[in-house]
C-alpha cells in the first residue's frame, strides 16, 4: 500500500513538473493578449518597412559611390556624402534588429551592428589596409573598421600627408588601396542588408510572427531583448555614455562620437535613434505618421499597467527634451559643456530601469544579456 501512494505522488509530481515545462525557459505571461497582433504590427508595419528602407537609402549610396569613382571630383563627393547621410539616418530605425538571418552574422553582445556602426573606427586598420595589407571585414578584428564609420573617415577624413578628404582617391601614394577599400566597405554593407532583407521576405516574417510562445525562445521575448539591447548600448551608452565620459571616470572622449568626422550631425543620428526607440515601444507604424496597432504599450494596458506605459513615454520625451538641448556635434559639446551631455545620459539611464527592470517583469521576461555598468 505505501508504495502505491509513493508511486501515486511521484506520477502526480511528474505531470505537473511536465504541465509546468511548456514555456519554462525564460519565463513569460500565459495571458490571453493578442500576441500574434502584437507580432503582426510589428513585422508588417515596423520592421520589414523600416529595413526595405534602409535597403534604398544603402542602394542609393552606392550608386553615389560608383557615380563618384567614374568621376571623381569634390562635387560628387559632395553627392557622396549625403547619400551616406541619408543611409545613416535609415540605419537608426534598423539597428535593433538583431533577429533572423542578422542574428546568425555574430555571436557578439551587439549583435549585427559590429558590422554597421562600431565607433571610432581604426585609422590604422583602413590606412594599413589602403597601404596593401591583407584584411577581411569578417573577421572580429575589422568590426571597427567598416560600416558608417569607415565610409565618414573615406569620405570626410583626412589621410596621412593629405590636405583635404578627396585626396585620398586621387593624389595619394595608396590611392587605388583606398579606393578599393571604400568598394569593399560598400559591398559588406549592400550584400549583408540584402540577405536580411530576403531572410524577412522569404520567410522569416511568418516565423516570426507564428512563434507566439511566451518562452525565452518565442518573438516577443526576442525582439523585447533585442530592443533594450538596443537602447541601453546604442543609444544610451555609445552615443552618450561613452564620450561622456560616463564609463571612464569622468574622463571625456570627443572623437569616440558617431559620424566623428562628419562632425555635425551627432545629435540628429541620436534623435532619430530615440524617435525610432519610442515609435517601436508604441507600435507605430514606420511609414504611418502616428497610427498604431498592438504594441508593448498597449501590452501594458492589457497587463493593467498604463501607468508604467505613462513613466516610459514621459522618460523618452524628456530625454528627447535633453538631447536637443546639446550641440549638433557631440564633439564640440563634450569639449565645452560636457555637464549637459551627462544630463542627457541621466535621463536616457533614468528609461533603462523602467524597461530593463520594471517592464520586463511585468511581462515575465528574462533579460538575456548583462551589462557591468549598472541598471
Amino acid at each position: 500500500m505505501i508504495k502505491k501512494v509513493v508511486l501515486l505522488i511521484c506520477f502526480v509530481g511528474l505531470v505537473i513538473a511536465c504541465s509546468s515545462s511548456d514555456d519554462s525557459n525564460g519565463g513569460g505571461n500565459n495571458d490571453n493578449f493578442d500576441r500574434s497582433g502584437l507580432l503582426t504590427n510589428y513585422a508588417d508595419n515596423i520592421i520589414v518597412p523600416a529595413i526595405t528602407n534602409f535597403q534604398s537609402k544603402v542602394l542609393a549610396l552606392n550608386a553615389a559611390r560608383e557615380n563618384f569613382l567614374n568621376n571623381t571630383n569634390q562635387t560628387n563627393l559632395d553627392l557622396l556624402s549625403d547619400a551616406w547621410l541619408d543611409a545613416y539616418k535609415a540605419w537608426q530605425f534598423v539597428g535593433m534588429y538583431n533577429i533572423g538571418e542578422a542574428e546568425s552574422f555574430t555571436s557578439n553582445l551587439n549583435g549585427f551592428r559590429v558590422y554597421y556602426n562600431v565607433y571610432p573606427v581604426s585609422l590604422s586598420l583602413i590606412q594599413s589596409a589602403a597601404a596593401g595589407a591583407s584584411y577581411s571585414l569578417d573577421s572580429d578584428a575589422y568590426y571597427a573598421a567598416q560600416g558608417f564609420p569607415a565610409l565618414d573617415f573615406l569620405i570626410h577624413g583626412i589621410a596621412d600627408g593629405d590636405s583635404i578628404p578627396i585626396d585620398k582617391f586621387t593624389s595619394n601614394s595608396n590611392s587605388q588601396g583606398f579606393i578599393d577599400y571604400l568598394n569593399a566597405v560598400q559591398t559588406q554593407i549592400t550584400t549583408r542588408t540584402q540577405s536580411i532583407v530576403n531572410n524577412w521576405q522569404n520567410n522569416f516574417r511568418d516565423e516570426f510572427v507564428n512563434n507566439t510562445s511566451s518562452s525565452a525562445t518565442g518573438s516577443i521575448s526576442k525582439i523585447i531583448n533585442d530592443y533594450i539591447n538596443y537602447y541601453e548600448r546604442a543609444l544610451r551608452a555609445n552615443k552618450i555614455g561613452v564620450p561622456a565620459g560616463n564609463f571612464s571616470a569622468g574622463q571625456t572622449f570627443p572623437d569616440k562620437v558617431e559620424a566623428y568626422y562628419k562632425n555635425d550631425v551627432s545629435r540628429e543620428l541620436a534623435l532619430l535613434s530615440l524617435e525610432a526607440v519610442q515609435r517601436f515601444f508604441n507600435g507605430q507604424s514606420f511609414n504611418g505618421g502616428t497610427t498604431s496597432g498592438e504594441s508593448l504599450a498597449s501590452y501594458l494596458d492589457y497587463l493593467d499597467n498604463s501607468d508604467l506605459k505613462n513613466d516610459i513615454n514621459a522618460q523618452f520625451n524628456a530625454s528627447r527634451q535633453q538631447i536637443q538641448t546639446l550641440n549638433t556635434s557631440f564633439s564640440q559639446q563634450v569639449s565645452n559643456d560636457n555637464t549637459k551631455m551627462t544630463m542627457a545620459y541621466d535621463a536616457l539611464q533614468a528609461a533603462v530601469v523602467l524597461l530593463k527592470v520594471d517592464m520586463a517583469s511585468v511581462f515575465d521576461i528574462q533579460i538575456d544579456f548583462i551589462d557591468n555598468d549598472g541598471d
